[in-house]
C-alpha cells in the first residue's frame, strides 16, 4: 500500500510540474498601442527637459586641488564656447568635498540668487548652480567625482523626435515569472568607466520566447524592477551595449508580472558620451533576436561599445 501511495504522489508531482503553466504573451487592453505611443511621448519630453539627457553638455572628472573652469582653452575645464567667461572660476577637490569659487568680477545663480562661491558636495548635498543657459553640479562615481554640465540651449534636442523604434507587436508584451532571490542579493554591474559596482537584485524574471525559456536578473528601480539586457539585435539594429526596462513587481501573492518589449529604450551612452552607463551583466545577454523596443540612435554621437 505504501509503494502505491509513494508512486501515485511521484506520478502526480511528475504530472503538476510538466503542466505548470509557462509564462507566454500577456493579454493587452483595447487601447494598447496608444499606450505604448503615450509612454514613448513621455520619454521625449523627458529627454528634452531643461537638465534632461539630451541637453548634456560636458562631464568634467575632478583631480584633487584646484580645477580651472569657463570657455577659454587655457581652463582645465573648457565649457562650450560663447557661453561662460573664459577663465569663470574654479573647482577645488579636497578631503572628498567640492567647493566652488568664481573668478573675480563672475557670479553664479543658486537659488535664483547670486553667488561667488559655494561647496558642490559636502558629501550629503551636491546643489546644482547656474549660469546662463548653463547648469551644473557633482556626481560621484565610486571614487570618482565629476562636474555634470548641461546646456539648455541645445537646438538639436529641441528638434528631437524621438529615436527609431519597431513596430509596436502585442507577441513581445510577455508574461514573466518572478523569482525573489535570498534577501541581501547582490549582482556585479560594471559601468563604461569600467567600474563594478555590486547592484541589490530583488529576483530572477523568467519568460518565453517560442517556447524556450529565458531568464534576466533585475535590479532594484525604486518601486519598480529595472532591467539591463542585450540581446541578438545589438549586432545590427539596436545599440550595442544592450538597451534598459522598467517593469512593475508582481502583485501581492501573484509570482507573475509583464515584460513589455516594446518599452525597451536606449541607455543615455547610446547618444551623448558625457554618461556614465551601465552595462548588461554576461547573464542578462540573451542569445535571441528581440525586434522590439528602441533602434540604434541615428545622427547622434554616442559611445560605440561591441555586444
Amino acid at each position: 500500500m505504501k509503494n502505491i501511495l509513494l508512486t501515485s504522489l511521484v506520478a502526480w508531482l511528475i504530472f503538476s510540474a510538466c503542466n505548470e503553466t509557462k509564462p507566454d504573451i500577456a493579454p493587452v487592453p483595447g487601447n494598447y498601442v496608444e499606450q505604448v505611443e503615450e509612454w514613448k511621448q513621455n520619454r521625449i519630453d523627458r529627454l528634452k527637459e531643461p537638465t534632461g539627457w539630451l541637453r548634456l553638455a560636458g562631464m568634467y572628472l575632478l583631480e584633487e586641488g584646484e580645477n580651472t573652469f569657463g570657455s577659454s582653452d587655457q581652463a582645465d575645464f573648457r565649457f562650450p564656447a560663447g557661453t561662460i567667461p573664459g577663465m569663470a572660476g574654479t573647482f577645488i577637490f579636497q578631503d572628498g568635498m567640492v567647493k566652488m569659487e568664481a573668478a573675480e568680477g563672475v557670479s553664479f545663480l543658486y537659488n535664483e540668487a547670486p553667488v561667488t562661491e559655494l561647496v558642490l558636495d559636502n558629501g550629503v548635498e551636491t546643489p546644482s548652480v547656474e549660469y546662463g543657459s548653463l547648469e551644473w553640479f557633482v556626481i560621484t562615481r565610486d571614487d570618482l567625482k565629476a562636474i555634470r554640465l548641461y546646456n539648455k540651449e541645445n537646438e538639436k534636442a529641441d528638434a528631437f523626435e524621438g529615436f527609431p523604434s519597431y513596430p509596436v507587436s502585442t507577441k513581445w508584451h510577455r508574461e514573466a515569472r518572478f523569482v525573489p532571490n535570498p534577501d541581501n542579493t547582490f549582482i556585479p554591474v560594471v559601468n563604461v568607466l569600467g567600474q563594478q559596482v555590486d547592484t541589490p537584485s530583488p529576483g530572477v524574471l523568467e519568460f518565453t520566447i517560442e517556447g524556450n525559456l529565458y531568464t534576466l536578473d533585475a535590479l532594484e528601480g525604486g518601486d519598480r524592477l529595472f532591467i539591463i539586457f542585450a540581446d541578438e539585435t545589438n549586432r545590427t539594429e539596436t545599440y550595442q551595449a544592450g538597451r534598459y526596462m522598467y517593469i512593475d513587481y508582481p502583485e501581492t501573492e501573484i509570482n507573475f508580472t509583464v515584460i513589455d518589449f516594446n518599452k525597451a529604450y536606449n541607455p543615455p551612452c547610446a547618444y551623448n558620451i558625457f554618461t556614465t552607463c551601465q552595462l548588461p551583466p554576461m547573464q542578462n545577454r540573451l542569445n535571441v533576436a528581440i525586434p522590439a523596443g528602441e533602434k540604434r540612435p541615428v545622427d547622434w554621437i554616442g559611445l560605440q561599445i561591441t555586444h
